[in-house]
């Protein structure tokens, strides 16, 4: 252990605030597994042996997009493009009422920036899948579509969050926040929502009573230095607010989009990333391992270098596959509780605020270890005999 590590491992233990030159310390670090165990540790204090999840699902109602974003390969910039679509109400009311047999607890929905339809539309949609199940959770709109949707209908960011609510909006989901410095969002999504604007909006959603989550895009032209910048401004405003439930980092992925030529993070950059997102932010209560961006082994190896939540069944994504995504489009509720338990920790089913549906009993051996141990007992009978 190098002595600048040393000294992080320190603060950290005696509950210190990191400063920037410790991420840096953290990101510049040889030793993985050293930043990985120290984010167990944290995580393992704050939560035990849980790891969260819930049922959730999907669904992006347009990919019709203003912006033009180098590291989007989801948006289309015209609605009458090759592989643009739009839904109708109805349409997207219809994905929920096909699953009412094993109804997910939350939707999230996550939209291009469509310059062609009413305000009234969002709103009309979220009341329709809360008429068709009252107690689901919407958790939609980044908040780059709440700040596009306040100047294309000339309304504030609070007039939009309350008429959104009053429709039915329970979250906004973290999509957008990219990488905050402006060295780097003005080279990779320069036409939408600054950083400051993004924060604004999460600054307002948090006063009217709702948490959300926010996001990192990672592994593409920013530095360690940006992310850690990226970090420290999500706990600025934690700190404020204490609004945020979770933080995603989302790796980025080149295929179909104005950067293919750049190479994807790796496992490694996956698994660090993780790792100093939670021992960088104190304040913020759950890492989430996202399965669809970094997929499901690596998420699942994460839930060891600091993650406290795998996400959720989601069902149907698409703006992650559109960019190259290996993972699957959705994972089965069994899936997902085994990937936990074969990593040795207790699923627990949440729902969108974290308070516990389900909680499994811990297994004094994780299932695959059991699965290993049987067939070599079996083996060793067949020598035997």
């Amino acid at each position: 252990m190098t002595t600048e590590l040393g000294k992080v491992v320190d603060k950290v233990r005696s509950k210190e605030r990191l400063s920037f030159d410790d991420g840096m310390t953290l990101f510049l670090e040889p030793d993985l597994l050293a930043i990985g165990a120290l984010a167990n540790e944290v995580c393992e204090r704050l939560h035990g042996d849980r790891v969260y999840f819930n049922r959730n699902m999907r669904i992006e109602v347009t990919n019709v997009c203003v912006a033009s974003c180098l590291f989007c390969s989801f948006a289309k910039l015209e609605a009458h493009s090759p592989g643009a679509h739009t839904m109708s109400l109805e349409e997207a009311w219809r994905e929920l009422e096909v699953r009412m047999d094993d109804p997910p607890s939350e939707i999230h929905i996550v939209n291009g920036l469509h310059p062609g339809l009413p305000f009234s539309y969002y709103e009309a949609l979220l009341a329709g899948f809360k008429r068709i199940k009252p107690d689901v959770v919407m958790k939609c709109f980044t908040a780059v579509e709440i700040h596009f949707f306040a100047e294309h209908y000339q309304m504030s960011h609070q007039e939009v969050l309350l008429r959104l609510q009053r429709a039915g909006l329970d979250s906004l989901p973290g999509g957008g926040a990219e990488i905050f410095h402006p060295e780097v969002r003005s080279r990779i999504s320069h036409d939408k929502a600054t950083a400051e604007q993004y924060l604004e909006v999460h600054r307002i959603a948090h006063r009217l009573g709702m948490r959300t989550n926010t996001t990192m895009l990672y592994g593409h032209i920013e530095t360690f230095e940006h992310r850690v910048d990226h970090l420290q401004r999500v706990r600025e405003l934690q700190d404020e607010t204490h609004g945020f439930a979770a933080f995603i980092p989302l790796a980025f992925h080149p295929d179909g989009n104005g950067m293919k030529h750049l190479p994807a993070p790796t496992a490694v950059d996956d698994l660090r990333t993780l790792a100093v997102s939670r021992l960088m932010l104190d304040n913020v209560a759950h890492i989430k391992a996202y399965w669809v961006s970094m997929t499901p082994k690596i998420a699942q190896v994460g839930l060891r270098f600091g993650a406290s939540d795998i996400d959720g069944t989601i069902v149907h994504e698409t703006i992650y596959h559109a960019a190259g995504s290996s993972s699957p489009q959705g994972l089965r509720y069994d899936e997902l509780v085994r990937l936990i338990r074969e990593a040795a920790r207790v699923p627990v089913e949440r729902d969108t605020h974290y308070n516990v549906v389900r909680e499994w009993l811990p297994n004094a051996m994780p299932e695959a270890a059991l699965k290993v141990r049987d067939r070599k007992a079996d083996r060793h009978l067949r020598v035997l005999s």
